[in-house]
């Protein structure tokens, strides 16, 4: 038993292990494993769920209703023989049993608007599913990406440490040889540690990066995820067209599910206007029914009461009508849900040219930074390209004693500025890209 106890976990270990252990992961699998584990996504799905089944519930109350009654009534003293209708003064006991069903024919139309209304409220939520994917998404695109950043900064701090750990081993021989003084192995060591300090907080700062991508994504028992090392790709394909914010608008706002959601939420309200209006309007329903029952009192000519089966025969009654319902007056109660089903209506069409508005000015300001985008991440390569050479140069001068410890520092300082903002761009412009091309109803993610 220990054996197969044993084994079985070593089974499940190496199934883990070959889980969690991942080679890297896109950001498509990413993003796909976020949907499927994330929890607060349930919680709008459990949401469409109840919409849907109240939608459900409302098509079926069109359906006729069918209540059985049965009733057992014991009466002490003075009371009503229901047999024969006159007063005894016995104590008896009777059973009746009834069977009726109804439907409305006419409600003001609240029942119709009602399906209507729910209908249109079960289609919003699931377009606010699909729009809280969405998010869930671009949180993990965001977070996939500050990944790719902060890795990228690492190899420059990585780069910067070994060139200072190189000049600190030169100016160390030198000293040695007695071509420097003690003084430059000083500042060539306050560099060093400086560049050791810098590799350290890129680190923190990546490790930090990464759980954040792990918590959106809820990967659990794991501290630790890679992903695609694919950052010099960024920004490689950057349409270098300039965009137009109303072009890319006209097309996000005829499928963005947000914009469609709260549309739906705006006819629905409409639609509640007209229920709570019907209710207005007088009422007519048809009932039948079917009933019997069984009393102690009825007796044959020796006074004996007749038997359950012979009652419950011969006492059975049917009986048919309708129901007419005139509303005159319940303390104005009506009329004022008819006023705040207006008012609710009205809400939920400004709550739509909100949104309208809040998109419109979210693509101009993607549009006015792609656009500027363009322009600075030209001029960034440019300024990569003539640190380079600037701090290639810098460090020759400095091997052959021709400048300092602390002009190399600021050339070198300057070119690791000037990768770290070619990084920043690089990331920026991607995420740009993907937003737009997000909005313009291109595939960036592959969401159902």
């Amino acid at each position: 038993m220990n054996k197969k106890i044993k084994i079985t976990t070593l089974l499940l270990l190496f199934i883990w292990s070959s889980i969690t252990a991942q080679d890297s992961w896109t950001l498509d699998e990413c993003v796909a494993y976020a949907l499927e584990h994330n929890l607060q996504l349930n919680d709008f799905k459990y949401t469409n769920q109840a919409n849907r089944e109240t939608y459900r519930q409302s098509v079926r109350n069109l359906l006729p209703s069918v209540n059985a009654s049965s009733s057992y009534r014991i009466n002490y003293g003075r009371a009503e023989d229901p047999n024969t209708g006159t007063f005894v003064n016995q104590d008896f006991y009777s059973n009746n049993y009834s069977l009726e069903s109804s439907i409305d024919l006419f409600r003001g139309f609240q029942k119709i608007n009602s399906i209507i209304a729910s209908k249109l409220l079960f289609k919003a939520t699931e377009e606010e599913v699909l729009q809280q994917k969405y998010l869930l998404a671009f949180r993990v695109m965001q977070a996939f990406y500050d990944i790719q950043f902060f890795e990228g900064l690492v190899a420059i701090s990585h780069e910067q440490l070994t060139v200072s750990q190189s000049n600190y081993n030169l100016v160390e021989r030198q000293v040695e040889l007695g071509l420097k003084a003690g003084a430059d192995l000083y500042e060539a060591e306050s560099l060093l540690l400086t560049d050791k300090l810098n590799v350290t907080q890129s680190n923190n700062q990546l490790a930090a990066a990464k759980l954040t991508l792990i918590q959106e994504m809820n990967l659990e028992h794991t501290s630790e995820i890679n992903i695609q090392k694919d950052f010099e790709d960024l920004a490689s394909e950057f349409d270098t067209d300039e965009m137009k914010s109303d072009a890319v608008y006209s097309e996000a706002r005829e499928f963005l599910p947000m914009i469609k959601a709260q549309e739906l939420r705006a006819k629905a309200a409409k639609k509640q206007v007209a229920v709570s209006r019907g209710a207005l309007y007088p009422s007519l329903s048809f009932f039948a029914g079917i009933g019997t029952g069984y009393f102690e009192t009825t007796r044959d000519t020796l006074g004996n009461t007749l038997p359950f089966r012979e009652q419950f025969r011969d006492n059975t009654s049917q009986y048919i009508g309708v129901n007419l319902n005139v509303p005159i007056s319940n303390g104005w109660s009506v009329r004022s849900r008819v006023k705040q089903s207006k008012i609710e209506k009205l809400r939920a069409e400004n709550n739509l040219k909100t949104q309208e508005q809040e998109l419109f000015q979210a693509i101009q300001k993607l549009v006015q930074d792609y656009n500027s985008l363009l322009v600075e991440l030209v001029q960034s390569n440019q300024k990569v390209e003539a640190q380079n050479l600037a701090f290639t140069i810098a460090q020759k001068r400095y091997e052959k004693g021709l400048i300092n410890a602390l002009e190399l520092f600021t050339a070198k300082n300057l070119f690791a500025s000037a990768q770290n903002e070619n990084l920043q761009v690089k990331l920026r412009s991607e995420i740009n890209k993907s937003t737009l091309d997000f909005y313009r109803g291109l595939p960036v993610f592959n969401i159902d």
